[in-house]
């Protein structure tokens, strides 16, 4: 099914199980539309079905997993109208605490968005990497967050975009993410020289215009159709 990582210090079999599927959901491991079983998780993390069952009910209440009477268990497809909600909530939230970093942003998250983007750059050129560029990117916006004493509001993103970012490691996955890597530098230097008027034009073209992209993943035709819950347009604005 997929390889488990090993537990962490101090972990149970329920936070054990629940950041492993989870983890395996959003990195594709498990793919949209797959079929899954308690029997099969339980197998292979080892541990009984209990912990397993009530990691289901709450994947399934943030519309990762589907549990169909008569049918089964499977991973959710992606969603269009949760990544629209999601992508529309970031782009509200980030437009503003982006503002507020060119008011006022500490200079040790600073230098610890200029430490993130050298480690994104060793990145470049290098296969396999688009996962772990994902996982930099969103330390990233983290950053920038906490920055600003807005980690909830962060939170709040990350618990509505596990749709959105499905879409987006696919389309990190399919298409280079030297561009994004340069528009977090571009992003450094609009807060390191106070630049809010530059904020609206790198917010559309960090988040906003990259949606575009994402048509060539859920056309009819695309190796990845199935992954999707229907076809469909995102809105763009």
């Amino acid at each position: 099914m997929f390889t488990a990582s090993a537990k962490m210090p101090g972990e149970n079999n329920k936070e054990y199980s629940y950041r492993v599927i989870k983890e395996a959901i959003m990195t594709l491991k498990l793919k949209p539309g797959q079929s899954i079983s308690e029997i099969e998780l339980a197998e292979a993390l080892q541990i009984s079905r209990t912990p397993i069952r009530e990691v289901m009910a709450k994947l399934r209440e943030e519309h990762l997993v589907e549990v169909k009477p008569q049918v089964g268990t499977n991973i959710s497809k992606i969603n269009p109208l949760l990544i629209e909600e999601a992508a529309f909530v970031r782009v509200t939230l980030e437009r503003e605490v982006f503002k507020y970093s060119c008011e006022s942003f500490p200079e040790v998250e600073l230098l610890e968005l200029k430490k993130n983007v050298e480690m994104q750059e060793l990145l470049i050129g290098k296969k396999g990497m688009e996962r772990q560029f994902h996982d930099l990117d969103k330390q990233f916006h983290f950053t920038i967050f906490r920055g600003n004493n807005k980690e909830n509001a962060w939170a709040a993103i990350s618990r509505l975009s596990t749709h959105y970012n499905r879409i987006r490691l696919l389309s990190e996955m399919e298409h280079t993410f030297e561009d994004a890597i340069l528009q977090h530098k571009n992003m450094i230097r609009i807060i390191e020289n106070n630049k809010v008027e530059e904020v609206e034009a790198a917010i559309k073209q960090h988040i906003i215009e990259p949606i575009k992209l994402w048509e060539d993943l859920y056309n009819p035709g695309s190796l990845y159709a199935d992954y999707f819950e229907y076809s469909y347009r995102p809105v763009v604005s």
